[in-house]
């Protein structure tokens, strides 16, 4: 977790241009000239200044602009992350107090999306390839096999690494992330054992602090109260507490039904209000509510359309006809379905289905959170991805009623929906279905979409999300939304291409040398110990009138920047996320 924090803090600093974190430093590229190696970033002198060439791994100032507005543009479903929008400097240049779970967040999902336009083909992909690792590592379920293969590809990702970032960006804990797959081989899942709960925790003991001056002291006493309020409030059964009070997704429980159904329920939330259906809508509906039983005659040309139309009132009569027979097959809840609904349903701008929240889109676009994206897998492999529109709930006779969701479903073929790198891109102009909009509720699957900058205003890229504490378990002991939302590392497919990264430029030609004023103050210092580096015969060495040129930041000028970098990182802001991968 902290290994993951790390790495993404060095790749957002150094792509960035950070000048606090960024590991492409003055001192970083006095040491290419004394390996000798990448001529064209060495520092030169124009005159009486020291230019430094820019690289073409960090981002220009229109692209650190373009990125900075994407993370600021990004929402995220009721729960799964913190607001990263207010992590974003107010000049749209840098991204400033980051949590662990927020570079969790961003190095999973964010980084791979939101610089595949900003940087060449090679730097992004083999960003994306360390990414995918990630996302293998802090899957639900890890498999022995895809985490030796994952060892392997890491040397391969590695190394093109140390062929695009200079040798100041490889720390230890750029090494260490070598040693992640075999932990996981030995410890089992990472997200079994990793640190999100105690650093919640020790945020909810740093907030007891309310004397600076004794903070031991006041995290003593804090804890005391809590701990003798929560024995107390184990007696009062008849007032609600932590312990007795329904989490805030709960839907409560639900009767069972015979008929399925009559089992997509949900909680609704708020206002109330009521759609007249025509009778397409209702016939439409009635469809999606029953499976075809009857083949109908094979001299038919068009056989959806006369199901659309004869279904209905077929299934009525056959049911009543069974009931006055006093079939026992025949029972209230068939009896109930065969009988059309009010052409008046009431109509729900949000839902809670099984734990999950659901909020219309024309609600979604007000809010900073986003929770209308729906997906549903077909009969194949094949998924379908839309936006919800209505939440409607049809009533039938003695109290039954159903909820189905109308959606608005986007095309899903070859040309509106591409996925590369295991990124899932989609054009939400493209809308199929607009006679097949309804689905029942309990069918539902949570996604979410951002943004996808390299393909146009139109594009997103489909975000699945898996909720916290919510299992969905089958018969069979597998869960189909393992298999669904990405829960297994076989799930990830990680495969490393070199490519051609021998013949790669790292020199930007679109924007001119940086004058150096002064060094960027979390610089190493120059090394002065010659015997450490390769002794190439093409070894450059700046000249000591180069060196002296740029002056040397102080220990205390280090320390007073250290200081200021650790406040920003410990600034307290509303952390209300949870773990979803």
């Amino acid at each position: 977790m902290h290994i993951e924090k790390n790495v993404c803090d060095s790749l957002l600093g150094t792509l960035l241009g950070d000048p606090h974190k960024s590991k492409d430093t003055d001192n970083a590229r006095r040491d290419l000239a004394k390996l000798g190696i990448r001529h064209e970033l060495h520092l030169f002198k124009d005159g009486n200044k020291l230019m430094k060439p820019t690289a073409d791994y960090t981002f220009s100032e229109a692209n650190r602009r373009k990125f900075c507005r994407f993370i600021r543009s990004v929402k995220f479903p009721d729960g799964f992350a913190s607001n990263l929008s207010k992590n974003v400097a107010q000049n749209d240049s840098r991204l400033l107090g980051l949590k662990s779970h927020d570079c969790h967040v961003i190095m999973q999902r964010l980084l791979p999306v939101g610089c595949r336009s900003l940087v060449n083909k090679n730097i992004w992909s083999t960003i994306v390839e360390l990414c995918t690792f990630f996302n293998q590592l802090c899957a639900s379920t890890v498999n022995v096999s895809d985490m030796v293969e994952a060892q392997n590809q890491l040397v391969l990702i590695l190394c093109k690494l140390e062929r695009i970032f200079p040798p100041a960006f490889f720390d230890i804990m750029i090494h260490l992330v070598l040693h992640l797959p075999e932990e996981a081989i030995l410890g089992g899942p990472v997200h079994m054992r990793w640190m999100y709960p105690f650093e919640r925790y020790l945020k909810r003991l740093k907030d007891y602090v309310r004397n600076a001056a004794k903070p031991e002291g006041s995290i003593a006493e804090g804890y005391v109260i809590d701990e003798a309020l929560t024995f107390c409030s184990r007696y009062f059964d008849d007032v609600e507490t932590r312990f007795n009070r329904p989490d805030r997704n709960d839907d409560g429980i639900h009767p069972t039904r015979q008929l399925s159904v009559f089992e997509s329920q949900c909680k609704p939330l708020g206002k109330q209000s009521y759609v007249e259906l025509d009778n397409n809508d209702r016939d439409n509906a009635d469809e999606h509510k029953h499976e075809l039983h009857v083949r109908l005659g094979e001299g038919c040309l068009n056989i959806n359309e006369v199901h659309r139309t004869e279904f209905a009132g077929w299934f009525f009569e056959k049911i009543y006809a069974m009931h006055r027979m006093q079939a026992p097959e025949v029972t209230t809840e068939l009896l109930s379905l065969s009988s059309k609904t009010n052409m008046v349903v009431s109509s729900y701008p949000a839902c809670i289905v099984n734990g999950v929240r659901f909020v219309t889109h024309d609600r979604d676009v007000r809010l900073r959170t986003q929770n209308s994206g729906v997906s549903v897998p077909g009969t194949g492999q094949e998924m379908f991805y839309g936006q919800l529109q209505q939440i409607l709930e049809f009533s039938y006779l003695n109290g039954f009623s159903v909820v189905l969701f109308r959606c608005k479903w986007f095309k899903c073929d070859s040309k509106h929906m591409v996925t590369e790198n295991n990124i899932t891109s989609i054009d939400i102009n493209g809308e199929a279905y607009k006679d097949d909009q309804f689905i029942l509720a309990s069918q539902a699957k949570h996604v979410f979409y951002v943004a996808d900058p390299s393909r146009g205003p139109n594009w997103r890229v489909v975000q699945h999300v898996k909720h916290r504490s919510i299992w969905d378990i089958t018969d069979d002991g597998l869960s189909d939304i393992d298999l669904l939302q990405h829960n297994s590392s076989s799930n990830f497919t990680l495969f490393v291409d070199l490519g051609n990264l021998q013949e790669i430029n790292l020199l930007r030609r679109d924007q001119d040398v940086i004058p150096i004023v002064q060094p960027v103050t979390n610089a190493s210092r120059p090394v002065t110990d010659d015997s450490s580096f390769l002794n190439d015969a093409d070894e450059v060495e700046l000249s000591d009138e180069e060196d002296e040129s740029v002056e040397e930041c102080t220990d205390e000028e280090t320390d007073a920047e250290t200081e200021i970098d650790t406040e920003e990182d410990d600034d307290d802001r509303s952390y209300h996320a949870s773990d979803s991968d």
